[in-house]
């Protein structure tokens, strides 16, 4: 080991009590503005909710540096809960993309000081276009504040810096003001997590509340399945091709009616019975648990977890067998 590397080695910890009680003090500054928001809000939020919810158009997020970044999120959070919109950015908008902004649509203008140059630029233009403007800023009594149709109050009585210059606790009292008029929406709009999950097909939320179990199951020749008449060899060879750790035992009309599973097999092997002569029927395990392909995969993780299981027969309304699955279908959905 080097001789700079011990030295390094063995230098205490450098603030680490101090930062752990600077990282507290953050929190709880941040937290206690928070708070203040909540007990400060009037009725120009309930106005802002019911301008967003009836917008014809689309809802615009528009900020500058930290209050762009918050923008950028706000506007990610409305469109992912049932609120088309989009984030523009106040530099580029007075390059062309106000071009984006309709009558029927509402802007959402964040900004701590509300006097922006960039912002203040486009103002105009944003308000003869006809859209409806909100402003989020830390000073009521700025331009944006007071040329807004609708003005939400996001004043701190400090920031969380110690030097009180980076946006910290106004960062996080505007982001929270935004969190709260998109869960507010989308409240009104009835938002459920269905329609949450037609946005979010790609997350494992999202699957788990779209992916029916149709999606995942084994369908046709890929179904292990023995007619009742059969040996237990045969349905041994079905088991060892299929490669689900079970066969169906179905009539000649598709009817089910059992399984044989790995863990019977096991009891067959331990009582000595001759799988060229013992009929399947008579060691399978009837009215086995069973799903509608109809039903989320999520459901069938459930059934599967509850009776300890590892895999699911599918079966029709007339207990016709329709498909096959067990745990590796729905890792590979990304559904566990």
């Amino acid at each position: 080991m080097s001789t700079e590397l011990l030295k390094i080695e063995q230098q205490p910890s450098v603030s680490t009590r101090e930062s752990l009680t600077l990282a507290r003090k953050v929190l709880l500054t941040e937290a206690k503005e928070i708070e203040a928001l909540a007990s400060n809000l009037d009725a120009s939020f309930d106005a802002a909710v019911a301008l967003i919810l009836h917008c014809k158009g689309r809802v615009v997020v528009s900020g500058m540096g930290k209050s762009g970044h918050v923008s950028r999120k706000i506007a990610a959070t409305l469109a992912s809960t049932g609120t088309p919109a989009f984030f523009m950015h106040p530099a580029e908008a007075s390059h062309g993309d106000l071009g984006m902004i309709t009558s029927g649509d509402v802007v959402i203008i964040l900004s701590n000081s509300g006097e922006s140059d960039e912002i203040l630029n486009v103002l105009p233009t944003i308000k003869r276009l006809g859209a409806k403007v909100i402003a989020i800023t830390g000073k009521k009594t700025s331009t944006l504040a007071k040329q807004s149709d609708i003005h939400l109050n996001a004043e701190v009585s400090q920031e969380a810096c110690p030097l009180g210059l980076s946006p910290t606790a106004s960062t996080t009292v505007a982001l929270a003001l935004g969190d709260a008029l998109a869960v507010c929406v989308l409240d009104c709009r009835d938002f459920s997590a269905e329609d949450f999950a037609k946005s979010h097909p790609g997350g494992r939320l999202g699957r788990r509340l779209i992916t029916r179990v149709n999606d995942v199951m084994r369908t046709g020749d890929a179904i292990p399945s023995v007619i009742e008449s059969s040996l237990l060899s045969d349905a041994l060879l079905e088991m060892t091709q299929k490669s689900l750790g079970f066969t169906a035992i179905i009539n000649q009309d598709q009817t089910l009616k059992g399984i044989f599973t790995d863990g019977d097999l096991r009891r067959v092997f331990d009582s000595g019975k001759n799988t060229q002569s013992t009929k399947v029927i008579n060691v399978m395990h009837a009215n086995p648990t069973t799903i509608n392909a109809q039903k989320l995969a999520a459901e069938a993780v459930e059934l599967m977890e509850h009776h300890k299981i590892n895999g699911l027969l599918v079966t029709d309304e007339n207990n016709k067998l329709v498909g096959a699955f067990n745990m590796h279908d729905l890792l590979l959905a990304k559904i566990i």
